[in-house]
């Protein structure tokens, strides 16, 4: 594809995002379907956030997609705001219609196709869910929606997670309970563990969210970090012989929402699928 003066611009914004897949994904997808537009990275720190949002509609930037720490925050500066994203507290994708910036949240969806898609059933089951940030709210939802029998959420700040709880029982009234995440050691056992904290995510790749032993405990373990492929909390899985699954195919599935937010009609999952593994394979 030529860029040229009708290419089109869309982008991801976070800190950091030099991880991030999300180019690979949307630019092969454009080019697939022969688009003229182009998909790239701005590391935005926190306090540029007003600035930064204030710059897409400036340069009129189709289409961003937010990305840790920006999920939450961004809200305030939007013109309009999805009810979808509202009660999930967190918007993930902007569409720019000629400088009226709207905000979705298609990580709700995105978390539960990716669940299908590796057989995972979620109804009557107890989940763990390490985090409380917005990823946190996402998964939660999700899981709410597909009729969990109960939810743990654990964080360092307990407040946080305690107001994530709270929301959970109020919107959905669903069993959801709280804790510091150094007390997960004691909760025997659980059928679904869910990482949506960036601890382990590159460049840190040595660290992990929880010890092996929680890890242990549970019955399929999920990890929303794709970059590494494998991180170490789900190498305590693969050693304890437990089922589990990282963030490619949730990241996948949610691109695919913002892509057809953007531009009418889905990509094709399985071309999209082969590409990231060549590229993964090759090191991008």
């Amino acid at each position: 594809m030529e860029i040229n003066s009708k290419t089109k611009l869309f982008g991801l914004i976070g800190h950091p995002v030099e991880h991030s897949l999300s180019p690979l994904i949307h630019n092969y997808a454009f080019k697939s379907l022969n688009l003229n537009y182009v998909y790239t990275v701005f590391d935005v720190f926190p306090e540029k956030l007003e600035d930064a949002v204030k710059g897409i509609k400036a340069l009129g930037i189709k289409g961003v997609n937010v990305t840790i720490p920006h999920k939450e925050k961004i809200i305030k500066y939007l013109d309009v705001v999805s009810e979808e994203a509202l009660k999930i507290g967190a918007v993930n994708t902007l569409v720019n219609e000629e400088g009226i910036l709207k905000g979705y949240n298609t990580d709700v969806y995105g978390f539960i196709d990716s669940l299908t898609e590796v057989g995972e059933k979620i109804k009557g089951k107890k989940a763990v869910v390490l985090g409380a940030g917005g990823a946190s709210k996402a998964v939660c939802v999700a899981l709410a929606l597909e009729k969990i029998n109960e939810i743990v959420i654990a964080n360092r700040n307990v407040e946080k997670a305690k107001e994530l709880s709270e929301y959970i029982k109020r919107e959905f009234k669903v069993s959801c309970n709280y804790c510091s995440i150094n007390e997960v050691e004691k909760i025997p056992e659980m059928d679904i563990l869910v990482n949506t904290t960036s601890v382990g995510m590159y460049p840190n790749v040595e660290d992990s969210p929880v010890c092996e032993k929680v890890v242990s405990r549970a019955k399929f373990v999920y990890d929303v970090i794709y970059n590494p492929f494998e991180t170490v909390f789900l190498k305590y899985a693969k050693r304890n012989g437990i089922k589990y699954s990282n963030g490619l195919s949730m990241l996948v599935n949610q691109a695919n929402y913002s892509f057809k937010l953007w531009t009418g009609g889905f990509f094709d999952k399985n071309l999209v699928y082969r590409r990231l593994k060549e590229g993964i394979t090759n090191n991008l």
